[in-house]
Protein backbone atom coordinates (compact mmCIF):
# COMPACT_ATOMS: atom_id res chain seq x y z
CA UNK A 1 0.00 0.00 0.00
CA UNK A 2 1.33 3.43 -0.90
CA UNK A 3 1.34 6.40 1.42
CA UNK A 4 -1.59 8.80 1.28
CA UNK A 5 -0.74 11.52 -1.25
CA UNK A 6 -2.25 15.01 -1.11
CA UNK A 7 -3.34 17.17 -4.05
CA UNK A 8 -3.28 20.84 -2.98
CA UNK A 9 -6.38 22.97 -3.58
CA UNK A 10 -7.04 23.91 -7.21
CA UNK A 11 -4.29 21.66 -8.60
CA UNK A 12 -3.94 18.22 -10.18
CA UNK A 13 -1.67 15.24 -10.71
CA UNK A 14 -1.25 12.15 -12.88
CA UNK A 15 0.12 8.70 -12.08
CA UNK A 16 -0.07 5.06 -13.15
CA UNK A 17 -2.16 2.39 -11.45
CA UNK A 18 -1.65 -1.29 -12.39
CA UNK A 19 -4.47 -3.74 -13.04
CA UNK A 20 -5.82 -5.21 -9.83
CA UNK A 21 -4.73 -2.32 -7.63
CA UNK A 22 -7.18 -0.25 -5.61
CA UNK A 23 -7.29 3.53 -5.94
CA UNK A 24 -9.03 5.39 -3.11
CA UNK A 25 -9.96 9.05 -3.50
CA UNK A 26 -10.48 10.80 -0.16
CA UNK A 27 -12.13 14.13 0.70
CA UNK A 28 -10.09 14.97 3.83
CA UNK A 29 -11.90 18.16 4.81
CA UNK A 30 -15.31 17.62 3.19
CA UNK A 31 -17.25 19.45 0.46
CA UNK A 32 -14.54 19.11 -2.21
CA UNK A 33 -14.85 17.63 -5.71
CA UNK A 34 -12.13 15.57 -7.43
CA UNK A 35 -12.16 15.19 -11.23
CA UNK A 36 -10.90 11.72 -12.20
CA UNK A 37 -9.76 10.58 -15.66
CA UNK A 38 -8.48 7.18 -16.74
CA UNK A 39 -6.52 6.15 -19.85
CA UNK A 40 -5.18 2.75 -20.87
CA UNK A 41 -1.44 2.60 -20.19
CA UNK A 42 -1.02 0.57 -23.38
CA UNK A 43 -2.84 3.07 -25.59
CA UNK A 44 -3.95 6.45 -24.26
CA UNK A 45 -6.47 6.69 -27.11
CA UNK A 46 -8.52 4.31 -24.96
CA UNK A 47 -10.10 6.61 -22.40
CA UNK A 48 -12.83 6.64 -19.79
CA UNK A 49 -16.26 7.20 -21.37
CA UNK A 50 -19.23 8.83 -19.72
CA UNK A 51 -21.49 7.79 -22.59
CA UNK A 52 -20.54 4.10 -22.53
CA UNK A 53 -20.68 3.94 -18.74
CA UNK A 54 -24.08 5.60 -18.32
CA UNK A 55 -25.50 3.57 -21.22
CA UNK A 56 -24.45 0.24 -19.71
CA UNK A 57 -25.28 1.17 -16.10
CA UNK A 58 -28.70 2.56 -17.12
CA UNK A 59 -28.38 5.19 -14.40
CA UNK A 60 -26.53 8.41 -13.68
CA UNK A 61 -26.35 7.52 -9.97
CA UNK A 62 -23.09 5.57 -10.06
CA UNK A 63 -21.89 3.99 -6.82
CA UNK A 64 -20.59 0.71 -5.33
CA UNK A 65 -20.75 -2.14 -7.85
CA UNK A 66 -20.88 0.02 -10.97
CA UNK A 67 -18.19 -0.22 -13.65
CA UNK A 68 -16.64 2.74 -15.46
CA UNK A 69 -16.08 1.77 -19.11
CA UNK A 70 -13.72 2.99 -21.80
CA UNK A 71 -14.63 4.35 -25.23
CA UNK A 72 -13.90 0.80 -26.46
CA UNK A 73 -16.49 -0.67 -24.07
CA UNK A 74 -13.89 -2.31 -21.84
CA UNK A 75 -14.05 -2.08 -18.04
CA UNK A 76 -11.50 0.37 -16.67
CA UNK A 77 -12.51 0.88 -13.04
CA UNK A 78 -15.01 -0.82 -10.73
CA UNK A 79 -16.36 1.11 -7.75
CA UNK A 80 -15.80 -1.23 -4.80
CA UNK A 81 -16.53 1.12 -1.88
CA UNK A 82 -18.33 4.45 -1.63
CA UNK A 83 -19.18 6.32 1.57
CA UNK A 84 -20.93 9.20 -0.23
CA UNK A 85 -23.03 7.80 -3.09
CA UNK A 86 -23.25 11.19 -4.82
CA UNK A 87 -20.99 11.78 -7.84
CA UNK A 88 -21.30 13.26 -11.33
CA UNK A 89 -20.45 11.88 -14.77
CA UNK A 90 -22.26 14.49 -16.87
CA UNK A 91 -20.18 17.68 -16.67
CA UNK A 92 -16.83 18.36 -18.29
CA UNK A 93 -13.75 19.53 -16.34
CA UNK A 94 -13.86 23.24 -15.52
CA UNK A 95 -11.58 25.43 -17.64
CA UNK A 96 -10.73 29.02 -18.47
CA UNK A 97 -13.88 29.10 -20.58
CA UNK A 98 -15.93 27.80 -17.63
CA UNK A 99 -14.77 30.73 -15.52
CA UNK A 100 -15.47 33.24 -18.29
CA UNK A 101 -18.97 31.77 -18.76
CA UNK A 102 -20.14 31.21 -15.18
CA UNK A 103 -17.90 33.48 -13.08
CA UNK A 104 -17.28 36.66 -15.13
CA UNK A 105 -16.77 38.74 -11.97
CA UNK A 106 -14.19 36.41 -10.41
CA UNK A 107 -10.51 35.81 -11.22
CA UNK A 108 -10.02 33.43 -14.14
CA UNK A 109 -8.39 30.08 -13.32
CA UNK A 110 -7.17 27.41 -15.73
CA UNK A 111 -9.38 24.96 -13.84
CA UNK A 112 -9.31 21.20 -13.77
CA UNK A 113 -8.88 21.07 -17.55
CA UNK A 114 -5.66 23.07 -17.41
CA UNK A 115 -4.37 21.11 -14.42
CA UNK A 116 -5.14 17.79 -16.10
CA UNK A 117 -3.60 18.88 -19.42
CA UNK A 118 -0.32 19.74 -17.72
CA UNK A 119 -0.23 16.63 -15.53
CA UNK A 120 -1.10 14.24 -18.37
CA UNK A 121 1.20 15.73 -21.02
CA UNK A 122 4.20 13.57 -19.96
CA UNK A 123 2.06 10.47 -20.57
CA UNK A 124 1.31 11.48 -24.16
CA UNK A 125 -2.21 12.78 -23.55
CA UNK A 126 -2.92 15.89 -25.59
CA UNK A 127 -5.49 18.43 -24.32
CA UNK A 128 -7.99 17.48 -27.02
CA UNK A 129 -7.99 13.91 -25.65
CA UNK A 130 -9.36 15.00 -22.25
CA UNK A 131 -12.96 13.73 -21.99
CA UNK A 132 -15.76 14.19 -19.47
CA UNK A 133 -14.33 13.30 -16.06
CA UNK A 134 -15.85 11.15 -13.35
CA UNK A 135 -16.39 13.90 -10.79
CA UNK A 136 -15.99 12.30 -7.38
CA UNK A 137 -18.24 13.85 -4.72
CA UNK A 138 -19.82 16.35 -7.16
CA UNK A 139 -23.51 17.05 -6.49
CA UNK A 140 -25.41 17.61 -9.75
CA UNK A 141 -29.15 16.97 -9.31
CA UNK A 142 -31.32 16.77 -12.42
CA UNK A 143 -34.86 18.17 -12.32
CA UNK A 144 -37.28 15.36 -13.13
CA UNK A 145 -39.65 17.65 -15.02
CA UNK A 146 -37.40 19.99 -16.99
CA UNK A 147 -34.11 18.08 -17.07
CA UNK A 148 -32.33 21.19 -15.78
CA UNK A 149 -28.97 20.56 -14.14
CA UNK A 150 -27.97 22.25 -10.88
CA UNK A 151 -24.55 22.32 -9.28
CA UNK A 152 -24.87 22.20 -5.50
CA UNK A 153 -22.22 21.87 -2.78
CA UNK A 154 -20.96 18.30 -2.28
CA UNK A 155 -22.57 16.29 0.51
CA UNK A 156 -19.24 14.62 1.34
CA UNK A 157 -17.99 14.98 4.91
CA UNK A 158 -14.39 15.00 6.17
CA UNK A 159 -12.82 11.59 5.52
CA UNK A 160 -15.42 10.41 3.02
CA UNK A 161 -14.01 8.31 0.19
CA UNK A 162 -14.61 6.31 -2.94
CA UNK A 163 -12.49 3.29 -3.92
CA UNK A 164 -11.96 1.83 -7.39
CA UNK A 165 -10.39 -1.42 -8.55
CA UNK A 166 -8.33 -1.00 -11.71
CA UNK A 167 -9.46 -3.47 -14.38
CA UNK A 168 -6.48 -2.72 -16.66
CA UNK A 169 -3.16 -0.90 -16.41
CA UNK A 170 -4.13 2.76 -16.23
CA UNK A 171 -2.86 6.30 -16.36
CA UNK A 172 -4.96 8.31 -13.92
CA UNK A 173 -5.49 12.07 -13.88
CA UNK A 174 -6.90 13.48 -10.63
CA UNK A 175 -7.63 17.00 -9.39
CA UNK A 176 -8.84 19.01 -6.46
CA UNK A 177 -11.52 20.90 -8.39
CA UNK A 178 -11.16 24.64 -8.96
CA UNK A 179 -14.75 25.76 -9.68
CA UNK A 180 -16.65 27.85 -7.13
CA UNK A 181 -20.12 26.28 -7.38
CA UNK A 182 -18.81 22.70 -7.45
CA UNK A 183 -17.15 23.09 -4.05
CA UNK A 184 -19.56 25.32 -2.16
CA UNK A 185 -17.53 28.45 -2.87
CA UNK A 186 -14.23 27.44 -1.25
CA UNK A 187 -11.33 25.15 -2.16
CA UNK A 188 -9.78 22.27 -0.24
CA UNK A 189 -7.28 19.46 -0.90
CA UNK A 190 -7.96 15.94 -2.12
CA UNK A 191 -6.08 12.86 -0.89
CA UNK A 192 -5.56 9.57 -2.69
CA UNK A 193 -3.99 6.21 -1.94
CA UNK A 194 -3.07 3.19 -4.05
CA UNK A 195 -3.22 -0.34 -2.62
CA UNK A 196 -1.24 -2.83 -4.65
CA UNK A 197 -1.86 -6.55 -5.04
CA UNK A 198 0.88 -7.59 -2.65
CA UNK A 199 3.62 -6.17 -0.50
CA UNK A 200 6.27 -7.05 -3.12
CA UNK A 201 4.47 -5.22 -5.92
CA UNK A 202 6.27 -2.13 -7.21
CA UNK A 203 4.26 0.93 -8.26
CA UNK A 204 4.26 1.54 -12.00
CA UNK A 205 5.41 5.15 -12.31
CA UNK A 206 5.76 7.81 -9.66
CA UNK A 207 3.10 10.45 -9.05
CA UNK A 208 3.71 13.65 -10.98
CA UNK A 209 2.22 16.72 -9.27
CA UNK A 210 1.21 19.72 -11.34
Amino acid sequence: MSDVERIPPRSGTAFKVPAGATLTVIDPEGCQVADLLAFSSEDVNEVISSGRTLDYAETIALTTGHVLYSNRSRPMLTIIDDTVGCHDFLLTPCSVDTFLHFYPDKPVHRGCFGNLAEALEPYGVAPDRIPVAFNCFMNVPVDAQTGKLSVLPPVSKPGDRISFQAEMDLVIGLTACSAYASNGGSFRPIDYQIEFLGSDDIPIGAPSNA
